[in-house]
C-alpha cells in the first residue's frame, strides 16, 4: 500500500471504503431477492404483537381506573387525617407550653416541668399503634413510649432516607405556630410487620424546651371502608382472568420482586427465579427491566416439548405492578416458522461473510490512516505540557503531512511569542517596581517607623501578662513585616553594583550558619557543612553574598517544617569557579513551579513577598555567577551558585 501515501487522505478512504459499502449491498440484494416471498412474515409478526400491545394497554387502563377509584377516596382520607394530627400536635404542644410557664412562674423547678409534659403526652394514643414524642433538634429522645434517651438523628426508613435529620433541619427553620408533616414508610418489627406501612408524621417547634414534639400514626389505620376496596379489587382480578389471548394465552400481573399478585393457578406465589426451558432466569429479566418484550421456550406439564412464548409487559408504578400479557409463538406463526430455520441460516451466513470481510478492510484501513494520527497526538500531548520544541514528522503529500507542517509552524510561532510575552512581562514588572519603589519608600517607611516606636513605647508600659500585650506585639510583627516587603522591593528594583573585594567564602557561610542556627524557621533543622579546604578567596561582594546565602538557607528551612537535615557545601570547580550547594531534604518543589521560582511576586509562601530568589538571582548574575535548583518532591531540594574566583568591577 506504499502508492497510497502520494494520494490525499478522501482517495485513501475512498480505495478502502468503497469495496466494504458495494460488498455487502450486493450481498444483501441477492438475499432479498431469495426472502422476497416470504414478507408475510413481518406482517403477521407485527400483527401479534400489536395485539398482545392492545390488551396490554386494556390491562393497563383497567388498573389505572381502579387507581384512580380509591385514590381520591384516599387522599380525603389523609387530608382528614393530616386534621387530627395537627390538633393533636397543637394539643400537645400547649400542654408543654403550659409547664414552661408554670415553671417561669415559680411553681416547680424545670426537671419537674418536663417530667410532668413527658408523664402527660406518653399517655396520649393515635389510633391504634401511633402515639406522641418529643426530641431534640440533635435527635435525643425526650419523650417516648419504648425508646426513652436514645439519639435517632441517623435514624434511616425503609427507603434509606435520613427522615429524622429532616425533621430536626426543617423544625428548626420553621415559622411561629408552623405544623409540619413528614411522610415515610417504616416497618415496626414490634407490632408484627411484614411490610413496610406509610405513617404520617405532624411536628412542632417549641424552642425555648429544644423540643420537637411529634404526633404520628399509621396511614392504613384511618381506612374505614377496606371491605369495600378488597371486594372492588377482587371483582377486578377476576375481570383480568377471564380475558383470554388466543387459545392458550392469558393475562398475569407480579410485583418488582416476582410476587405473582394475578395469575390464573399460581397467585400468591413467588417466581422470581423461575426458569425456562434453557434455564434463563426470564421472570427475573421483567423485574429487572420492567417493560419491553421477551421470548423464551416454556413448557407446560400437558406439552410433551417446550414451546416459544412471547410477551409483552407494561410496568404499573403506582402499585409496582408488572402486567404481562403472553401467548404461543405457534398459534400466530404458522408459515412463519416454516421459513424461521431457513431466515436464521441464512442471516448467520451472511453476517459471518459480511463481517469477515469488514474486518480485513476496516483493519487495514485503520492501520494506514491511524499510525500518522496516533503520531500527531503523541506529539500534541507533549507540547500541551509545555514542551513547545516537539515537532511533527511530514511524510507524503496528503491532508495529514499538510496538517503536521502547519502545526509544526504554528508551534514555532508559539514559543517566539511566550519568549516575546516573558521578555515584556519582565519588564513591565521591572518598570512598575521603578516607579513604585520610588516613592514607597518614604511613603511608607515614615509612617511605619513611628507605628513601631508608639508600638515599642507602649510594649515597654504594658505588663506581658495584659491582655493588650498581644495586640501591641502584632502591631509590632506586623509593622516590621510591612518594613521588610519595602526593603524587599527597594532591594530588587535598585540592586545597587557590587563592591568587589576579596572575601573567603568559608569564613562568610560559617557566619551566615551560626546565625541562621539559631533562626525560628531553622528550629528542628540539623545544619551540617562540608567546606572544602584551602579554598582561594573570591572576587564578591560580602554584603550582597551573605543576603544570597540567608536567603537559600531559610527557603530550605521553611521547605522542613518538621524538621530536616540541611548540608552547606563549598568546593572548587576548576581553577576559575568555586561552587556552593545546599541541599536540603524538604517537601520538595513540583516540576511544574520550578520554571517561575525566580519571576519576582512568584510565591508558594502564605506571608512571601515572591522577591527573595528574584533578588537573589540578580545578585548572582551581577556577580557574573550562575544559580541552579534541582528539585524532587520526595527526597528535596538542591541549589548550586557558581561564581567566578575573580574579575574586573563593571
Amino acid at each position: 500500500m506504499e502508492f497510497l501515501s502520494k494520494f490525499k487522505l478522501r482517495w485513501k478512504l475512498l480505495a478502502l471504503v468503497l469495496p466494504l459499502v458495494i460488498g455487502p449491498i450486493f450481498i444483501v440484494a441477492g438475499v432479498i431477492g431469495y426472502i422476497a416471498n416470504h414478507q408475510a412474515y413481518l406482517g403477521v409478526t407485527q400483527t401479534s404483537k400489536d395485539d398482545l400491545q392492545h390488551i396490554t394497554a386494556f390491562t393497563i387502563d383497567l388498573l389505572n381506573s381502579h387507581y384512580h377509584q380509591f385514590q381520591v377516596y384516599k387522599q380525603d382520607k389523609i387530608k382528614n387525617f393530616n386534621s387530627e394530627l395537627a390538633t393533636l400536635t397543637n394539643l400537645s404542644y400547649n400542654l408543654v407550653e403550659s409547664e414552661h410557664k408554670q415553671h417561669k412562674q415559680g411553681r416547680f423547678d424545670l426537671t419537674t416541668a418536663k417530667r410532668e409534659a413527658r408523664d402527660a403526652l406518653k399517655k396520649v394514643n393515635v389510633g391504634e399503634t401511633g402515639y406522641i414524642y418529643a426530641m431534640t433538634s440533635r435527635g435525643d429522645l425526650k419523650v417516648h413510649i419504648a425508646r426513652e434517651g436514645e439519639n435517632v438523628y441517623n435514624e434511616k426508613d425503609e427507603n434509606g432516607r435520613y427522615f429524622i435529620r429532616e425533621m430536626c433541619e426543617t423544625a428548626r427553620q420553621s415559622k411561629p405556630g408552623e405544623v409540619l408533616f413528614i411522610i415515610y414508610p417504616w416497618r415496626n418489627a414490634v407490632l408484627g410487620d411484614k411490610y413496610p406501612r406509610k405513617k404520617i408524621v405532624a411536628y412542632r417547634y417549641f424552642r425555648e424546651w429544644d423540643w420537637i414534639i411529634a404526633t404520628g400514626g399509621y396511614l392504613e389505620e384511618t381506612y374505614d371502608e377496606a371491605a369495600f376496596e378488597r371486594k372492588s379489587f377482587a371483582e377486578l382480578k377476576e375481570k383480568i382472568k377471564a380475558k383470554k389471548v388466543g387459545s392458550t394465552g392469558y393475562i398475569f400481573c407480579m410485583d418488582s420482586k416476582g410476587n405473582f399478585t394475578i395469575h390464573p393457578d399460581s397467585e400468591g406465589r413467588n417466581f422470581l427465579d423461575a426458569r425456562d426451558s434453557s434455564g434463563f432466569p426470564f421472570i427475573r429479566e421483567m423485574c429487572g427491566k420492567k417493560s419491553g418484550w421477551i421470548r423464551y421456550p416454556w413448557q407446560n406439564v400437558s406439552n410433551s416439548e417446550p414451546r416459544m412464548k412471547i410477551v409483552r409487559y407494561e410496568y404499573f408504578k403506582p402499585w409496582d405492578w408488572i402486567v404481562a400479557v403472553g401467548s404461543y409463538e405457534d398459534e400466530f406463526y404458522h408459515e412463519a416458522n416454516k421459513i424461521k430455520d431457513r431466515i436464521l441460516i441464512s442471516m448467520v451466513l451472511l453476517s459471518l461473510l459480511v463481517g469477515l470481510f469488514a474486518v480485513v478492510l476496516v483493519f487495514r484501513a485503520s492501520t494506514i490512516i491511524t499510525s500518522p494520527i496516533t503520531h500527531m497526538i503523541d506529539v500534541i500531548r507533549r507540547v500541551k505540557r509545555g514542551n513547545l520544541e516537539e515537532k511533527m514528522v511530514v511524510e507524503g503529500e496528503d491532508e495529514l503531512a499538510e496538517l503536521a507542517g502547519v502545526f509544526n509552524r504554528m508551534t514555532d510561532i508559539i514559543r517566539r511569542n511566550k519568549e516575546m510575552e516573558a521578555s515584556l512581562a519582565q519588564h513591565g514588572k521591572m518598570a512598575s517596581l521603578g516607579i513604585l519603589s520610588s516613592g514607597v519608600a518614604h511613603e511608607i517607611n515614615n509612617p511605619l517607623g513611628v507605628i513601631l516606636g508608639y508600638a515599642g513605647y507602649l510594649e515597654g508600659k504594658m505588663a506581658e501578662d495584659d491582655p493588650n500585650y498581644k495586640y501591641i506585639h502584632e502591631i509590632k510583627r506586623e509593622s516590621k513585616r510591612c518594613k521588610k516587603i519595602v526593603q524587599d522591593l527597594l532591594s530588587y528594583a535598585r540592586t545597587p553594583r557590587p563592591s568587589l573585594e576579596p572575601v573567603d567564602l568559608n569564613d562568610l557561610l560559617a557566619q551566615i550558619t551560626d546565625f541562621a542556627a539559631n533562626h525560628t524557621d531553622m528550629r528542628g533543622v540539623v545544619i551540617r557543612t562540608e567546606f572544602a579546604p584551602d579554598l582561594p578567596k573570591v572576587q564578591l561582594d560580602g554584603d550582597q553574598m551573605r543576603q544570597v546565602a540567608i536567603n537559600l538557607i531559610l527557603n530550605a528551612g521553611g521547605a522542613m517544617p518538621d524538621g530536616g537535615t540541611l548540608t552547606i557545601r563549598s568546593e572548587a570547580v576548576d581553577p576559575e569557579h568555586v561552587r556552593m550547594v545546599f541541599s536540603d531534604s524538604g517537601c520538595g518543589i513540583p516540576a511544574e513551579n520550578l520554571e517561575k521560582i525566580f519571576e519576582p511576586f512568584y510565591t508558594t509562601k502564605e506571608r512571601g513577598t515572591g522577591l527573595g530568589l528574584a533578588i537573589t538571582r540578580q545578585i548572582i548574575e551581577q556577580h557574573h555567577g550562575e544559580i541552579r535548583i534541582a528539585s524532587d518532591p520526595d527526597t528535596g531540594t538542591t541549589v548550586t551558585v557558581t561564581l567566578p574566583i575573580e574579575r574586573d568591577e563593571l
